[in-house]
C-alpha cells in the first residue's frame, strides 16, 4: 500500500515540477460535448467528458477499452492478457462506471445506436475497435431517460469519423511486439462537395502472453452520408468483427480445447434536420451475431461431445426532435423501440441438435425533456421517460438538475436521475439459475460535479461527489439445493473523482485522474482507488509519453476476499516526418508495464510482464 501511495504522490509531484518549471503558454481549447441527435448535451447536468481522436490516436491502442480506462475517472475494464477480451466462459471485458455495469448495465452505441448482443444483453468488448473513430462521449451515472434499459449505469458513444474536405483521405497502420503480436489497420475516405463516404479495415493477431491463448479479430467499417441540404443530411453505416479466441483456462483449473469464434454485424440508416429553432432525425438500425464455442474440457475429463451454438439480433426505430419555443429553451421528444432476441442450441458430435433458447422480447419508449436558460448563471433540466417492456410493463424513468456558474470560469452541476435495467433473457431462460419470474433492477443516482478553469483556461480542473442507492438487483442463490437468480440484492455505493488537464506551453502537457468507490459489499470489476497520470512532451517532430497507473482494492474473488494492487509505467516515443509533402509519416515505439510488474484482474489469468510494440503510421 504505501508504494502505491508512493507512485502517486512522484507522479503528481512530477506534474506540478512541469507546471512550475515552463512558463511559456497557450491557451487550452474548448471542449464541446456534442451528442448526435437526442438533445443538447451541453444543458444536460449530467457528468460527461469526451475523449478526442488525439488522444485515441496518440494511445496508438487499436481497442477503444484501454483508452477509457486510462482517460475515465470511475471506469474499470477487466482484462486477461496481452490481446482480446473473449467471450463465454473465462472471458474478460466487464465494464463497470462507479462500480455498477456488470451484466449488461453500462451502454455501448455507436453514433448514438445502441450495440450489445440481444440473448445475452451486454456488450461485445472485442468489437470496439478504434477503426474510423473520431472521439468518445462517456456519461458516468444513469443515461436512462434517452437510452433506457440498458443505459443503467453510464453511456458510452462511439462517434465515427467524419471527411473533413474534397478528395481522397487515407491512412495504414502497422506494428508488431511482444507475443508475437502483429496489428495493422487501414482506411480510406473520399468527399465530393455534398456526398462523402470511409471504409476501413483492421487486422490483429496474437500469442498472448499464455500458451493455448492464441488471438485473432478482424474489423470492418464503411458509411456514406449526403449532405441534401444546410437543413438534411442522411447516410448509412456498417461495422462487421470476426474473432476467435483460444482459453487455456484459469491456471488452477485448466482447459484443454477452449475456444470462441464469432461474427458480429452493426448497420443503420439515418436522415438529420436542423434548422434554426427544430432539430432531430430519424435513425433504424439492425444487429447481429453468430458464436461458435468449445467449452473445452479438463485435462483428466472427457472431451465435450457438441459445439455451443448462437444466433442473436437486436433491431430498432428512433425518432426525436428538440424545440427551441422560446429563448432560452430545448424541447426535446423522442420515441424508441427496439426488438432483441435470439436462438441458442448445441451441435452434438453425434448428430442432430439440443434446443436451449429461441425468445425475443420488444421494448416500446417515449421520452420528453425540458431545458431552460433562466439567466446567465443557471440553467434547470427536468425529463421523464416512460419504459413499456411487453414482459414487465411500464417503467417510469426520471431525471432533474441544474447547472450553476456562480463565478467566472466555473461551472456547478447537480443531477438525480434513476436508472433502469430489465432483465436479459440469459437471466430469465439460460442456465440452471434461470428464472422467468424476475423483475427489472432500478438505482436513483444523486451527482454533484464542479469544474473550474483557471490560468487564463491553462488549467482545466474538475471534482465529483456521487451516491447511488441501487435496488431489486437481480443475484443468483441456492434455493431449495439448486441455484436460482433473484431480485434479492440491493447496494449503495459513493465516491469521490477528480480529473486535471494542464497544457503548459506548446511542449508540454499533463493530465491525470483519480477515483475513489465506497461499496457496501465487495465486488468484482470495481477498484476502491483508480489513478491515472500522464505527461506529454512535444519537441518539433517527436512525441513522448510518459504514463503511471495504479489500482489498488481491486477484488479478483468476493468468496474468498482476493485483492490485488499494482502500479504499472507505461512509456511511449514516436517521431513525425512529411514526406516530400505527400503524406505524413510516424514512426513509433511503446512499452506498456515497464516494471514487469506481476498482477490479476481476472483470477487465475496472469496479465503479462513486461512488453514492446513499435510500428509506423502513415496518412495522405
Amino acid at each position: 500500500m504505501r508504494n502505491q501511495l508512493l507512485s502517486i504522490v512522484l507522479s503528481a509531484s512530477s506534474l506540478v515540477t512541469f507546471a512550475g518549471s515552463l512558463n511559456d503558454t497557450i491557451p487550452l481549447h474548448e471542449v464541446q460535448f456534442i451528442q448526435p441527435g437526442k438533445t443538447n448535451i451541453e444543458l444536460i447536468p449530467l457528468n460527461s467528458m469526451r475523449i478526442t481522436a488525439e488522444q485515441i490516436n496518440r494511445s496508438t491502442e487499436t481497442s477503444l477499452l484501454p483508452v477509457l480506462v486510462n482517460k475515465v475517472p470511475g471506469l474499470f475494464v477487466t482484462e486477461r492478457g496481452m490481446a482480446g477480451y473473449g467471450v463465454s466462459g473465462g472471458s474478460a471485458g466487464t465494464i463497470n462506471i462507479r462500480g455498477v455495469g456488470q451484466g449488461n448495465k453500462v451502454l455501448f452505441m455507436i453514433n448514438g445506436l445502441p450495440n450489445w448482443a440481444g440473448i445475452y444483453g451486454h456488450s461485445l468488448a472485442d468489437t470496439y475497435t478504434t477503426t474510423e473513430v473520431d472521439h468518445l462521449e462517456v456519461v458516468r451515472g444513469p443515461s436512462s431517460l434517452l437510452y433506457g434499459s440498458n443505459a443503467m449505469g453510464g453511456s458510452v458513444n462511439i462517434i465515427t469519423r467524419d471527411q473533413d474536405r474534397n478528395g481522397f483521405q487515407g491512412r495504414a497502420r502497422m506494428m508488431w511486439g511482444t507475443h508475437a503480436t502483429q496489428r495493422y489497420g487501414i482506411s480510406l475516405g473520399y468527399r465530393h462537395n455534398k456526398f462523402q463516404a470511409t471504409a476501413g479495415a483492421q487486422y490483429d493477431r496474437s500469442k498472448n502472453n499464455r500458451p493455448g491463448s492464441n488471438f485473432w479479430l478482424a474489423n470492418e467499417v464503411a458509411q456514406i452520408r449526403y449532405n441534401a441540404s444546410k437543413n438534411w443530411n442522411a447516410g448509412a453505416n456498417i461495422n462487421l468483427t470476426q474473432s476467435l479466441a483460444r482459453n487455456p483456462g484459469a491456471t488452477n483449473e485448466p482447459l484443454l480445447s477452449m475456444w470462441t469464434h464469432f461474427f458480429r454485424g452493426t448497420a443503420a440508416l439515418y436522415a438529420n434536420n436542423v434548422y434554426d429553432r427544430l432539430r432531430g432525425g430519424v435513425q433504424m438500425y439492425y444487429s447481429w451475431g453468430q458464436h461458435w464455442v468449445d467449452d473445452g474440457y479438463a485435462p483428466d475429463a472427457e472431451p465435450s461431445d457438441y459445439i455451443f451454438r448462437l444466433s442473436d439480433f437486436n433491431r430498432g426505430f428512433t425518432a426525436y426532435e428538440t424545440l427551441n419555443p422560446w429563448t432560452g429553451s430545448d424541447l426535446s421528444l423522442g420515441f424508441d423501440y427496439k426488438q432483441y432476441g435470439g436462438h441458442a442450441w448445441n451441435d452434438l458430435d453425434e448428430g442432430g441438435r439440443e434446443e436451449i433458447i429461441d425468445r425475443k422480447e420488444t421494448e416500446v419508449a417515449g421520452y420528453l425533456m425540458l431545458q431552460q436558460q433562466l439567466c446567465e448563471m443557471m440553467s434547470v433540466n427536468a425529463g421523464v421517460r416512460l419504459e413499456h417492456n411487453t414482459q414487465f410493463g411500464n417503467e417510469w424513468v426520471p431525471q432533474a438538475g441544474f447547472i450553476l456558474h456562480p463565478v467566472l470560469n466555473n461551472t456547478v452541476k447537480f443531477s438525480f436521475s434513476k436508472g433502469y435495467r430489465a432483465p436479459n433473457l440469459r437471466e430469465l431462460y439460460l442456465y440452471r439459475p434461470a428464472n422467468p419470474n424476475l423483475n427489472p433492477e432500478y438505482m436513483y443516482n444523486y451527482d454533484v460535479e464542479i469544474r473550474q478553469r483557471l490560468l487564463d483556461g491553462h488549467l482545466d480542473m474538475g471534482l465529483s461527489l456521487f451516491f447511488i442507492d441501487g435496488k431489486d438487483m437481480i443475484q443468483t442463490s441456492m434455493v431449495d439445493g439448486r441455484p436460482l437468480n433473484g431480485n434479492t440484492g440491493s447496494f449503495i455505493n459513493k465516491g469521490v473523482e477528480f480529473d486535471a488537464t494542464y497544457i503548459i506551453n506548446r511542449q508540454w502537457n499533463a493530465n491525470a485522474n483519480y477515483s475513489y468507490l465506497h461499496t457496501s459489499k465487495p465486488l468484482l470489476a470495481a477498484p476502491r482507488n483508480k489513478f491515472n497520470a500522464e505527461v506529454n512532451y512535444n519537441p518539433g517532430q517527436f512525441e513522448f509519453t510518459a504514463e503511471v497507473q495504479s489500482i489498488w482494492g481491486l477484488y479478483t474473488n468476493v468468496t474468498s476476499g482476493t485483492k490485488n494492487d499494482y502500479t504499472l509505467l507505461n512509456l511511449r516515443a514516436a517521431y513525425n516526418v512529411d514526406i516530400a509533402g505527400i503524406c505524413d509519416a510516424k514512426i513509433f515505439v511503446k512499452g506498456d508495464n515497464l516494471t514487469n510488474k506481476h498482477y490479476e484482474i481476472n483470477e487465475g489469468f496472469p496479465m503479462p510482464g513486461a512488453t514492446v510494440m513499435a510500428g509506423f503510421e502513415v496518412k495522405f
